[in-house]
């Protein structure tokens, strides 16, 4: 059996401090703390206006809602004093608030009571750089209708 050849006092120091060498590390750890700050802030941003979003979606949909809730049946509440909701017009009515504000949505009609749901979509700010682009937002409004002051 031959003896393994020795390698130089030099080149074995030089190998040591390569083994315990870290440099560039930083580098790596650096790159994942940045990503894991963008997901935060994104997350904290983009939520933030996403909530601000869904309150400006439900009160367009509880608007449009009362303005269904208006139109009652006036025959109905004439002859007998019972108010209902002439459903047709009532979604027609809610249908058109939601044209003239902009919205878009689903409208549901019974004699009782408008429902209304006001569906958009926000653009993400800083989550697209983690490739969520946008936020789905929706809000449900209903209102039912009252005569007098309560």
């Amino acid at each position: 059996m031959t003896p393994t050849p020795r390698l130089p006092a030099r080149r074995r120091r030089l190998i040591g401090q390569l083994r315990r060498d870290d440099r560039g590390q930083i580098t790596v750890w650096g790159i994942f703390a940045g990503l894991i700050v963008v997901i935060l802030a994104g997350l904290v941003f983009d939520e933030g206006m996403a909530m601000a979003d869904h309150v400006k979606v439900f009160d367009t949909a509880q608007a449009a809602a009362r303005a269904g809730a208006r139109e009652i049946d006036l025959t109905t509440y004439r002859n007998s004093g019972v108010i209902r909701l002439d459903p047709a017009r009532a979604a027609a009515a809610a249908r058109t608030f939601l044209a003239a504000s902009g919205a878009t949505g689903t409208v549901s009609a019974t004699t009782t009571s408008v429902t209304v749901t006001v569906h958009t979509t926000r653009r993400t700010q800083l989550l697209h750089l983690v490739g969520v682009r946008t936020l789905s937002v929706s809000a449900t409004g209903t209102a039912t209708p009252v005569t007098g002051v309560t």
